[in-house]
């Protein structure tokens, strides 16, 4: 009897589940295409942030913005968000219109994960946050200069 299942070609994107008295909260990763080190710098952020805040279905919550992925929480901007992939697409768009280096660079897909309570998220967030320590980029996570908390998560 065989019993391996077909190989997976890209991410599943299930939608958020809500949950008794517990914010959605997704914890999502894009990166660049062959993983080229082009987002850590000072246009790219200052695009990003631009395009978060007009892409407004969802809020970026927090972020790190590593040389050739980023890192973000993100929470529903309304009351029935448009699908996270569509969301992200869009300020994907947004990024290369505001910085023309960022347009095109991007991995078609994304990488999602729905957080189940206070426990995931501090967690996944210490992941986040310890990146550029590991990867030997600075000494501390205050010092890397392209993170930061942008929306409360309120549990």
């Amino acid at each position: 009897m065989d019993t391996s299942f077909p190989a997976r070609k890209s991410p599943a994107h299930p939608p958020p589940r809500e949950r008794c008295n517990t914010p959605i909260v997704i914890h999502v990763t894009v990166c660049a295409c062959e993983r080229r080190a082009i987002f850590n710098n000072a246009a790219a952020h200052a695009a990003l942030l631009a395009a978060w805040n007009d892409a407004t279905q969802w809020h970026v919550a927090e972020y790190v913005i590593m040389p050739d992925h980023i890192h973000l929480f993100c929470i529903p901007g309304v009351l029935t968000p448009e699908p996270l992939k569509s969301w992200v697409g869009f300020w994907k768009r947004l990024a290369g219109q505001n910085d023309p280096a960022l347009k095109g660079v991007w991995q078609r897909q994304m990488w999602d994960t729905q957080i189940r309570d206070q426990d995931h998220y501090t967690e996944k967030v210490s992941y986040m946050r310890m990146n550029p320590v590991r990867r030997e980029l600075v000494a501390t996570p205050e010092a890397w200069p392209y993170a930061a908390k942008l929306r409360p998560i309120i549990w």
